[in-house]
């Protein structure tokens, strides 16, 4: 037996008890700090897939484009087309293709009016 630890039973079920409560704090304290750290996480995850898309519409038959899109963003129709970086800016700057307003892809990208 440790030397530390009284011989007798009664004072031994005494710290006992004391360790289940402790036991018990600690896990409280435990569960606290993980739904802590689990509110501290961003809170749109990274999509998988495409960084970027680009929404199409359809306009007498024809697909035209509308927007761009953070990939897996809800807001993105149906009929979309995977995009890099560089096409995702280009598509902003120089097509005058939208940026969601939801998502902001102009804000990933580092583009602002």
């Amino acid at each position: 037996m440790s030397d530390f630890l009284p011989p007798d039973l009664p004072r031994l079920r005494v710290l006992e008890t004391w360790a289940e409560i402790m036991l018990g704090e600690i896990r409280r304290r435990i569960a606290e700090a993980e739904q802590w750290e689990a509110a501290m996480r961003p809170v749109r995850p990274l999509p998988e897939g495409p960084t970027w898309v680009l929404s199409y519409l359809r306009e007498g038959g024809q697909p035209v484009a509308d927007s761009v899109h953070v990939g897996g963003c809800s807001m993105a129709s149906r009929h979309t087309r995977s995009l890099d970086r560089e096409q995702a800016r280009e598509a902003l700057a120089s097509h005058g293709i939208r940026a969601c307003e939801i998502c902001r892809p102009d804000s990933e990208l580092g583009i602002l009016d």
